[in-house]
């Protein structure tokens, strides 16, 4: 199964190109965060005309994700990441197809750190951590795909004007993460 992630920043300001892409490349399954759609404006009829079915959830302006599956319809098991039920940002989406439970995962950005945004986001990463352990304890094939918005060291990342207290670059690792993920952050 060939799996691809992609934060698409505006599914319909980019769906062209992402027609033209999944005619190309032909992935089985597709990832997109960041969809910028709220749920009845996502392209599912021009997916489907390349044979790919779709589950998402969406949001207007910000986040949104989805799940796109080649020649099979993904089997929607999760819209949100467990642990905070008042936590409504569209970033977690979860769907079984052929037997291999998918997530696309658009964790939150973080910055400005310090500050209610970066302790979002390392709440985020903690809820993360616990559910991800549930489901690879479950046996069942896992993949944990999407856009981290994590950058390992400074010299991973683009120049820009400053990346002092930058929420992307990690000044400690999220707590239990890294080790069922099986690379450093």
């Amino acid at each position: 199964m060939r799996v691809a992630t992609f934060n698409i920043n505006n599914i319909n300001k980019r769906l062209d190109d992402l027609l033209v892409w999944l005619a190309k490349a032909k992935p089985d399954v597709v990832n997109l965060q960041e969809l910028k759609a709220e749920q009845e404006t996502f392209p599912v009829n021009a997916l489907r005309t390349l044979g790919y079915d779709a589950v998402w959830q969406g949001e207007r302006s910000w986040n949104g994700v989805a799940i796109l599956a080649r020649n099979h319809v993904p089997v929607l098991t999760c819209t949100s990441l467990p642990g905070n039920p008042e936590d409504d940002q569209a970033r977690y989406i979860e769907a079984a197809v052929q037997g291999v439970l998918i997530t696309s995962i658009y964790l939150p950005n973080g910055n400005p750190q310090p500050g209610p945004k970066f302790n979002y986001k390392l709440a985020w990463f903690e809820r993360l951590t616990a559910h991800a352990a549930e489901l690879m304890a479950s046996g069942a094939p896992v993949v944990l795909a999407g856009d981290y918005n994590v950058v390992p060291t400074p010299h991973d990342i683009y120049l820009t004007r400053s990346l002092d207290n930058n929420a992307l670059i990690p000044t400690r690792e999220p707590t239990g993460f890294c080790a069922f993920a099986g690379s450093r952050l």
